[in-house]
Parts: C-alpha cells; structure tokens; sequence
C-alpha cells in the first residue's frame, strides 16, 4: 500500500483586511474605538434598563438581551483583531478557529430568534394592548429568550460538530479576518457536501423561519395601525416600534446580501467590507437606534445621572 505524509493543520493564517503592515497602528486604533463604544453603549444600555423601575417591561427586557448579545457578538471578533495588529501575526490556532467560528454562529442566531420574539411583543402590545400583560408575562418572557439561547446553542453545536469531522491538511491561509464557514470548507481536504447541505438548510430554516415571524407581525401592525381613525394614534402605534423596525431592516438586510449572495456576485474584499457592517458596525448601530430614538430611556438615563452623579 503506497503510503503518503499528510500535514495536519494545527493553525490558521488570517490574511485580515488588508495586507499592508504599515496600516496596523491606524486599524488598531480605529478597532479599538469602535470596540469601547460598542461595550460602553450597550453596557450603558444594560444597567438603564436594570436601574430604571419605569423600563421594567418586556419590550426593555427583550432589549437589554439584544444589548448583552450585541457586547457578546462583537468580542468574539474585534479582541482577536487587536493584537493580531499589535503583534503584526494574523495567527489562530485550529481550535481558537471553530470556537470564533461557533460563538459567532450561536449569537448571530440567538439574535435572529431574539428580534422575532420582540417583533411579536410589539405585535402584541399594538393588536392586542387588552391581552398585553396576560400574554407577555415575565416568566413568558423568559421562557422566550432561553428558548432563543438554546436554538442558538442547539445551531452552533450541530455547526461545530460538521465542522470537527473535517480533515485540514493544508493549505491554511483564510482570506478573512476572522474563521468563516464557506472559507473552512474550502480549506478542508474531506468532502464537505454534507457539511455544506446542513449548512444551508439549517441556516435557511433559521433565516426563514424568524424572518416570517417579523414579517407577519409588521403585517399584523400595519393593518391594525390602518384602522385607526386617529392620526396621532397612528402616529404612537408606529414610533413604538420604529426602533426596532430599523433594526430588523439593517439585520437582514445585511445578512441577505452577505449569505444569500453566490460566490461569483462580488470578489472576497467586498464581501469582508460587507461582512464589517455585519459583524462590527451593526451591534454600535443597535445601540444609536435605541438610544437616539427612544425617549423613555433617554428620560431615565437623565434620572440616574441626576441621582448618582449630580448632588
């Protein structure tokens, strides 16, 4: 039997944004700023929401998920980022590879189930305001969000268990910044059909299924907000669920034209550009929304700093 060596790889290379070393010090800084605002805004948002008796209600709580998730989301990225620039090596380990890879799945998909279940609140609270507190109770509520963690989870683990069935023997470099999966099965020297099929399918029931939810509240909304013979009641009815509307709309918006797109739609620097927004702009973009626009927690956030900051 005719005998060959195989290289196991035991590391990545990860050829980030740009190839330019000299660029290092202004990506580090830059990253690093976005990084801060992303902690410090969605933390700020957190403890508000936690502080503030007036913001204990669903929608808040729902809310200060979304916050904790967008800070998770983020750190499995932007950390790695920063001292692969000051160490001047785009170097991950093969393990550190698939669990970048499998936290970023388990919070990307968390966050999808966590917007539809907030796009039901609002439909609830609109269509059904008699029924609201019957319905979203607090243990609903966190009944609801554990159930998104754990198909976050249960998605992420499956993910992870296709991806450890793969042999790498080289070559090892990833035309990215941060291990993604189409780039994995590329590297990968097993057939990776069948980790591409669950791939697809469980990321379209995932995309589809949440997407469907949002879109059959809004259309719930919209036709009861129709109804309405008062323009200011209208006008009410839509600014409670403007905020999170945007969102939806800059999520899936983002996710349609990264993953949906086929491999020949746009080179691999536009789709790291793409990917950017998704994995680093969106989760401080979260945070400007509701901030800017939602009076309420900007009423409470002057309470507290007038409470514990000014005498």
């Amino acid at each position: 039997m005719a005998h060959r060596n195989v290289t196991v790889v035991t590391e990545f290379i990860l050829l980030g944004l740009n190839e330019n070393s000299d660029l290092n010090i202004v990506l580090f800084v830059l990253f690093l700023f976005i990084y801060l605002i992303t902690v410090v805004g969605n933390a700020c948002i957190i403890i508000i929401i936690l502080a503030s008796a007036q913001l204990h209600s669903p929608k808040y709580f729902f809310l200060s998920q979304l916050a904790f998730l967008d800070f998770c989301y983020s750190s499995v990225f932007i950390p790695k980022m920063l001292v692969n620039f000051l160490a001047g090596q785009k170097i991950i380990s093969y393990h550190g590879c698939l669990l970048q890879y499998s936290f970023a799945n388990m919070f990307l998909t968390t966050e999808c189930f966590l917007l539809a279940v907030m796009a039901y609140d609002r439909y609830v609270a609109i269509c059904r305001p008699l029924h609201y507190a019957g319905l979203m109770t607090p243990m609903f509520c966190i009944h609801l969000v554990i159930a998104s963690y754990l198909l976050g989870c249960a998605n992420s683990l499956t993910h992870l268990s296709g991806l450890l069935g793969l042999s790498f023997c080289g070559p090892n470099i990833i035309n990215h910044y941060f291990c993604d999966i189409p780039l994995l099965f590329q590297l990968s020297c097993s057939d990776t059909q069948l980790s591409e099929v669950l791939f697809t399918v469980l990321s379209g029931v995932t995309s589809v299924t949440t997407f469907l939810i949002v879109v059959s509240s809004y259309l719930g909304i919209l036709l009861t907000v129709l109804k309405l013979h008062s323009a200011r009641g209208r006008y009410k009815a839509f600014s409670t669920c403007a905020s999170h509307l945007m969102v939806v709309t800059l999520f899936y918006g983002t996710m349609i034209f990264t993953y949906l797109r086929t491999s020949s739609s746009y080179p691999q620097n536009t789709a790291k550009i793409l990917s950017v927004f998704y994995t680093l702009l969106l989760p401080i973009l979260n945070f400007l929304i509701y901030s800017v626009r939602n009076r309420e927690a900007k009423e409470a956030m002057k309470i507290i700093f007038k409470r514990k900051i000014l005498p």
